[in-house]
């Protein structure tokens, strides 16, 4: 009597993907409380010390990162429980996998080494995006929705911390960096929603924006035309979204 090998289970896979998204979703939104609270890259990082940039969202703004914590959190839970071998959630996995285990070292690494942590926003970014684009749209608010809120904040994020760096190691101005920016996140924004991502997608980034109008009103309320340009950028966010919809 020959042994009969039993075959391995082709969900198995899925399954451990799922457990993994779970686990860095946790390390993910645990990473603030283990370290220092991070308020921005230290100028002292820089050969030119620069304070921060005007593209920087007001304090308030970074509010949004209890929410996107609490919802890929539960996002990651859901997906584990009831769609631990769905295709469609089982193809966002790995790219979130990517930008979660990232992200879970990315303050410690910013309180340390802005450039490299520049550059690891930028794999978070594009994790989160892919994910987000491969998304199932039938459990939107429990898969898509909270992607779209990561990948829209994150669109901002990374331009800020491009810029910042930029200008600490080049010493073009404040102004012009945050100038290139402004434009560069409003392209990449523009460019995404083609993609006819969740509507928190354009949510998260025209919240960014908002946060940045009120930082220069409060802060240096007489720059003007790059409040216009804010302003310009939210309402080129929005009305992109909108007429995605409409080809939808």
């Amino acid at each position: 009597m020959s042994d009969i090998e039993n075959p391995e289970d082709p969900n198995d896979g899925a399954k451990l993907k799922a457990i993994l998204i779970v686990c860095a979703a946790l390390a993910f939104a645990a990473a603030p409380l283990m370290t220092q609270p991070f308020t921005g890259f230290d100028p002292d990082a820089f050969p030119n010390p620069t304070p921060p940039l005007p593209l920087q969202p007001a304090g308030y703004a970074f509010a949004i990162w209890g929410v996107i914590y609490a919802w890929l959190i539960a996002s990651a839970f859901f997906g584990l429980i009831k769609r631990d071998v769905d295709p469609g959630w089982d193809a966002t996995r790995w790219p979130l996998f990517i930008s979660l285990a990232v992200g879970a070292s990315w303050i410690g690494v910013a309180q340390l080494n802005p450039v490299i942590a520049t550059l690891l926003i930028f794999v978070m970014l594009g994790g989160a995006v892919f994910a987000m684009a491969r998304a199932p749209r039938s459990d939107t608010w429990l898969c898509a929705a909270p992607l779209g809120l990561y990948a829209g904040w994150l669109t901002a994020a990374s331009f800020v911390a491009a810029m910042t760096t930029l200008t600490g190691w080049t010493g073009i101005g404040p102004g012009a960096a945050s100038w290139l920016g402004l434009i560069a996140i409003g392209a990449l924004g523009i460019a995404i929603l083609r993609l006819r991502p969740p509507a928190t997608y354009a949510v998260a980034l025209d919240w960014a924006l908002v946060g940045v109008a009120v930082s220069v009103f409060t802060s240096d309320p007489f720059n003007l035309p790059f409040a216009v340009g804010v302003i310009a950028a939210f309402a080129a966010i929005a009305l992109g979204y909108v007429r995605g919809l409409q080809r939808g």
